[in-house]
């Protein structure tokens, strides 16, 4: 009974997340582009979420006449249901951790390619070429970079022995994080991030001058609401894996609490908005090259250096 109030816990924190992170990037780049940005619904626009999943809620739900039904209808829940299982292995600061399992980066992966399949699922099931071009685009993308994801993330093995999560993190509290040692993995893993949360500038998978919305184009109502959640919260998610790989998880300094993990969580996700508000899009070319032809052989050549390093000097 308690695990499941753990759960129930977890999913509304994150929906209400989810929801709020929407109102603040909307509000982030209503002032960077000089304007109010919601500020009607509520005090300071602050019911601006709720009114929106209204919507959504109330909206006629609408299924292509010659689609796959079934498809059509799972692969959003399955899309929405991958998002949540992933922040049960999140540990949040010092043993408040929902599974604290010792293979957690493997977990992790392992999610993140079965998402795969629910976006294949949901560009096919349509019966749109528009749609099935998305969720091909969105899968070879997604692919490309969690390839190099986990080139960059293999060092970790080798300094902690470890691919538990917590224990990453005690590791960097007792020596120095990850950053500072590993500033280009840092790098390249935020670059990852961005192209496998299909954010700008590398939201190709919704490209509306070329794909009207990509693989979501079918869906409204509450399918394109789960889709929608998913992808913020695969943001927040991201967002929490690169604190805990290289900010040192819930510690500052000396100083551990789940205030300091939730500050460095909200500062990525604020980098994530304003590279939002100032990049262009790439063209999709430039995506793949960036993939296979930078990222990929940088990450394996810092493997090798790593691994080299260890191997002489330890």
């Amino acid at each position: 009974m308690v695990y499941v109030l753990k759960w129930l816990s977890l999913i509304i924190f994150i929906l209400l997340t989810v929801a709020y992170l929407t109102l603040l990037e909307r509000k982030i780049l209503g002032n960077i582009q000089k304007r109010k940005g919601p500020n009607v619904v509520g005090f300071f626009g602050l019911l601006q979420p709720f009114a929106d999943a209204l919507k959504l809620l109330l909206k006629e739900t609408i299924i292509p006449y010659i689609s796959n039904k079934f498809l059509f209808i799972i692969s959003p829940i399955l899309s929405f249901i991958f998002s949540l299982v992933l922040f049960s292995i999140i540990p949040f600061s010092y043993n408040n951790v929902l599974n604290d399992i010792d293979m957690g980066i493997l977990y992790i992966f392992s999610i993140s390619l079965l998402n795969v399949y629910s976006i294949i699922i949901a560009g096919w099931s349509s019966n749109s070429r528009y749609a099935f071009l998305g969720s091909i685009r969105s899968v070879a993308q997604m692919i490309s970079y969690e390839v190099s994801m986990s080139l960059i993330i293999l060092p970790f093995l080798v300094f902690t022995n470890s691919l538990n999560l917590t224990k990453i993190v005690l590791f960097q509290i007792n020596s120095v994080w990850f950053c500072f040692i590993l500033v280009g993995n840092s790098i390249m893993f935020y670059i990852s991030m961005l192209a496998e949360t299909n954010r700008i500038p590398f939201d190709l998978v919704e490209a509306e001058s070329e794909l009207v919305a990509g693989y979501n184009v079918e869906y409204s109502a509450v399918g394109f609401a789960l889709f929608f959640i998913a992808e913020y919260a695969n943001i927040i998610f991201m967002s929490m894996f690169y604190v805990i790989l290289f900010l040192g998880g819930w510690s500052f300094f000396g100083f551990c609490s789940l205030y300091v993990f939730i500050i460095k969580v909200l500062i990525i996700l604020f980098t994530f908005i304003l590279i939002r508000a100032a990049f262009p899009r790439y063209r999709y070319d430039q995506l793949m090259f960036l993939g296979w032809k930078v990222l990929l052989p940088f990450s394996f050549i810092t493997f090798l250096f790593i691994i080299i390093f260890f191997f002489f000097f330890f």
